[in-house]
């Protein structure tokens, strides 16, 4: 849902040359087709307490993110580079927390050749709007939107898919291993491997975690490209061997990881994975983190929040023709002395 203050109502109202309705159709389209499931509709009201200027965007019902804008001004997005100031009132882009200014629109080519991104109002909340959807996608799909997936394909393959639901597995433990890709902003598209290799490891195991690791490993070509692109070459993060056997020891004696933790431990390294991350970032390089597939799960879930932009590849995940070139290593030493 977005729900608009009254200031706004002329960006959603086309006769008075309103953008964002066709931009928040263009946004659900191309979450769609990048995701690989038929994102549901959003729905557009106005709330008189909100702000004038304010609107809010809800996923279930739940706010999920709210912020002002100004429509007669542009903004003009930091992307960390650029060469001078611009005059204008200081903000913060929404989606992703970048510094940012509004400025005049007279102002726009300036603010560009200073190496500013400059987008109109309507932009702005389009794109927190697709932001947020990408990021709570796991929380839109459900029974209904699988069993359509499953009915297109098929169309095609019924065999395979009848082999899947009933046979195989339940239909509830296929929308959660769907799910926990979505969480882990793996798209869908390729149902055809996914239902493969459900089929094939759903005769040994009915545990949604596992299936989404085997499901991941069949994936992995797609899940490298999409983190470090083309190149032959894939620049990682590794943990030292002894912490790693650390991590092993303890997350394989408390079950779910946490249990038999040292309670700074987890704190320590988040703090270094950080450093490390934004370091790749500054470097123009992806933020990877690779390790053993038994740690794989519960390092995502620790770093999920706390650590922007880390991905978190088990070994099993790297294609073979891919290089692995390990850009840093996080030892005991680092994660005892909290550096």
């Amino acid at each position: 849902g977005l729900e608009v203050g009254y200031g706004l109502i002329p960006l959603v109202d086309k006769n008075q040359g309103g953008q964002l309705l066709s931009r928040i159709k263009g946004v659900r389209k191309k979450v769609s087709q990048d995701l690989g499931f038929l994102i549901p509709t959003v729905h557009i009201r106005d709330n008189l307490d909100l702000g004038p200027n304010s609107y809010r965007i809800s996923v279930l019902g739940v706010p999920m993110g709210e912020a002002e804008l100004q429509p007669s001004r542009e903004m003009a997005i930091n992307p960390g580079s650029v060469s001078g100031e611009v005059k204008g009132q200081a903000t913060r882009d929404p989606a992703f927390g970048l510094e940012a200014v509004w400025i005049e629109p007279s102002q726009r080519d300036y603010a560009q050749t200073l190496g500013y991104t400059v987008v109109d109002a309507s932009t702005v909340a389009a794109t927190h709007l697709s932001q947020i959807i990408q990021t709570h996608a796991h929380e839109l799909l459900g029974h209904e939107e699988v069993q359509k997936l499953l009915d297109m394909l098929a169309r095609g393959q019924p065999k395979l898919v009848e082999e899947l639901v009933p046979n195989t597995l339940p239909l509830s433990t296929v929308v959660r291993v769907l799910q926990n890709l979505l969480e882990e902003r793996i798209p869908i598209r390729d149902m055809r491997t996914i239902v493969e290799t459900l089929t094939e490891h759903g005769q040994s195991s009915k545990d949604p975690n596992n299936l989404t690791a085997a499901v991941r490993e069949a994936l992995g070509r797609m899940i490298v490209q999409n983190v470090a692109g083309m190149s032959r070459e894939v620049p990682v993060i590794t943990l030292d061997p002894n912490l790693e056997q650390v991590l092993l020891n303890t997350v394989q004696g408390g079950g779910d990881g946490a249990a038999g933790f040292e309670p700074g431990l987890a704190d320590r390294l988040q703090r270094s994975l950080s450093e490390t991350a934004q370091r790749q970032e500054a470097a123009g390089q992806p933020a990877v983190l690779l390790t053993a597939p038994q740690l794989r799960g519960w390092l995502s879930r620790l770093t999920r929040h706390s650590v922007s932009g880390l991905s978190v590849l088990s070994y099993n995940e790297v294609p073979d023709e891919k290089q692995v070139k390990i850009v840093a290593s996080i030892g005991q030493q680092q994660v005892a002395q909290g550096q």
